[in-house]
């Protein structure tokens, strides 16, 4: 069975001049399965000037990814929406899914689309970062491009111990965030960063064992040794029945869907596991899947006119 997706916000028509910069914010929410609090996130998110151009529910991540695309003010006041509303509305208490996560508004990353610069994005980030813990009382982590010590460049390290194990950790006194509060509330804390776009890609394999996926996963990261710019955990898809791979690669340019999809399949045969197919979460630079590669790993589901990051440019400008 597929993951119910919940659908897609289409591009706009009414940004500027095609000249005019465009930043891009990703914000993550944990909560992928109650369709009237994932609706009020993402009707705060549509702000003027910010338009919503993509959505995805995944109710066994339990997890809902958002792309939003305007100018630097906009797009700033559309994440600050968004997660107003998710830290109102979801307790991290009662959260329980399959992907990592640390809170209500999970991740916040800013990118840089068209006529910005990634310094542009760390001094946006950083300024949404203070609003949300001033207004919001969230515990901030800066990370990535936007981290302050080299510690929290990493998203899989700021959020090690997920939700539960940076609450005990904060506690102690240890591992306290950057910004707001030194105490994690029922709403968690948020990375707030600034990145490259990545490509978020799941590979299926046949079968329920969970740690041969964990394996897999470890085997390619680029934390254990394996392909450079790749992050990837392992776990079990109870509604497909299967395992899969999960995957951000962070720099495409570096590591590429087809050459992730084919370390899979070869640590998998190691395991006498069964690649099924590919799947492409959320939005794509253009250059990052060639013509041929959806062929190669076996991708589904995927949709160029709505998951290619130039083509909404081209239909929103």
């Amino acid at each position: 069975m597929k993951c119910r997706r919940v659908g897609r916000g289409r591009p706009s028509t009414i940004l500027s001049a095609v000249s005019a910069p465009i930043y891009g914010v990703v914000p993550n929410f944990s909560e992928g399965r109650r369709v009237d609090v994932m609706d009020a996130i993402c009707e705060a998110l549509v702000v003027p000037g910010a338009h919503l151009v993509y959505r995805q529910a995944d109710p066994d991540h339990h997890r809902l990814d958002t792309t939003v695309l305007g100018d630097r003010d906009a797009v700033g006041r559309s994440a600050i929406a968004g997660a107003r509303v998710a830290a109102a509305l979801i307790d991290m208490d009662q959260h329980h899914g399959g992907h990592p996560r640390m809170g209500a508004v999970d991740v916040i990353p800013f990118m840089p689309v068209r006529g910005v610069s990634m310094q542009d994005c760390v001094s946006l980030a950083v300024e949404v970062g203070e609003v949300l813990a001033r207004e919001l009382s969230l515990p901030i982590y800066l990370y990535d491009h936007a981290a302050r010590t080299p510690d929290r460049a990493s998203l899989a390290e700021v959020r090690r111990g997920e939700y539960e194990g940076l609450r005990d950790a904060v506690a102690r006194g240890e591992r306290l965030p950057d910004l707001g509060p030194h105490m994690i509330g029922k709403a968690g804390a948020t990375a707030v960063g600034a990145r490259k776009p990545l490509v978020a890609f799941n590979v299926y394999l046949a079968g329920r064992d969970e740690q041969a996926a964990k394996d897999i996963a470890r085997s390619i990261r680029a934390s254990s040794g394996g392909l450079p710019a790749v992050r990837a955990i392992g776990f079990l898809v109870p509604e497909r029945d299967c395992i899969t791979v999960s995957m951000n690669l962070v720099d495409f340019e570096v590591t590429g869907v087809r050459t992730a999809y084919d370390a899979v399949v070869a640590a998998a045969g190691i395991q006498g596991l069964d690649v099924t197919d590919s799947e492409i979460v959320g939005l794509v630079p253009e250059a990052a899947l060639s013509s041929d590669d959806g062929a190669h790993v076996r991708l589904r589901g995927f949709d160029r006119t709505t998951q290619v990051l130039e083509r909404l440019i081209e239909e929103a400008s």
